[in-house]
């Protein structure tokens, strides 16, 4: 544990945490945290191996037990501390040559802390000969990799996509804290709205130059003789589709343009 002050002269202390394996300790230690960080007067930064994951996606390939995460969230809770997320890699530690994977290490903060620094990030750095990877505390932004989704706005203009948005949200997912939830619903919307895009926009080129050739088509065959009123109203359908679908290509290229400018 460490005690210093910030320029405001709030006192802030660092506790440097490596939790035992047992239960009995686990219980212990977790009550004993949560009773120093009572201490509302300082700023409390709880960094370390907690050894213990708060829902089953901080784990793969190893035991989940739900209990042990319980009390771990319930301790974080109690305690009024903000679990800050980690970016760069989804766990901090590998072992038995990289089957298991699990979040053990991580930062947890009190609000007062968050209020002096502002909105914090923690990094999760590259492993060298440790099994566990160190991790940062930073106050600036830092990239968290890709957004969980991300939506084309033409998308929606397309017959069948709030359908499909609609059913991913409903389906049920397994996970123990709200914002896993939330995120595994995110993935499921992207997971299901990419493979409808690529069925129903994937081709989305050569539909247009399909539907310009064949107004072209009849735009000569206009030229060369009287049409017909069933072939004139062919032509028009074909043009109707050819500029519905080229206004898709082109919002959709002048998205992914702003995108990648910003």
């Amino acid at each position: 544990m460490k005690n210093t002050s910030n320029q405001k002269g709030v006192e802030s202390i660092i506790v440097n945490v490596y939790s035992p394996h047992s239960d009995s300790n686990k219980q212990k230690i977790w009550s004993s945290l949560e009773s120093c960080v009572g201490n509302q007067n300082s700023e409390w930064v709880l960094c370390g191996d907690f050894n213990e994951v708060r829902d089953k996606t901080e784990r793969q390939n190893c035991e989940f037990v739900e209990r042990r995460a319980a009390w771990f969230n319930t301790f974080i809770d109690n305690a009024k501390l903000i679990d800050v997320p980690i970016g760069g890699k989804l766990f901090t530690r590998v072992c038995d040559n990289g089957i298991k994977l699990i979040k053990l290490d991580r930062f947890l903060i009190s609000e007062k802390f968050r209020n002096t620094w502002g909105e914090v990030s923690v990094l999760a750095l590259e492993r060298k000969m440790s099994d566990h990877s160190p991790i940062v505390l930073r106050d600036m932004a830092i990239d968290f990799g890709p957004k969980p989704t991300k939506v084309f706005n033409e998308w929606l203009e397309v017959e069948g996509s709030s359908k499909i948005i609609e059913d991913c949200w409903n389906e049920e997912v397994d996970a123990y804290r709200a914002d896993c939830r939330f995120r595994k619903k995110l993935k499921n919307v992207k997971s299901s709205l990419k493979k409808w895009s690529q069925k129903s926009l994937g081709n989305l080129e050569a539909e247009v130059n399909s539907l310009c050739a064949e107004a072209t088509k009849w735009e000569q065959i206009a030229e060369t003789r009287q049409i017909t009123n069933d072939e004139r109203l062919v032509w028009m359908q074909v043009r109707k589709k050819w500029a519905e679908m080229e206004k898709i290509k082109t919002n959709m290229a002048r998205q992914k343009a702003r995108i990648k400018w910003f």
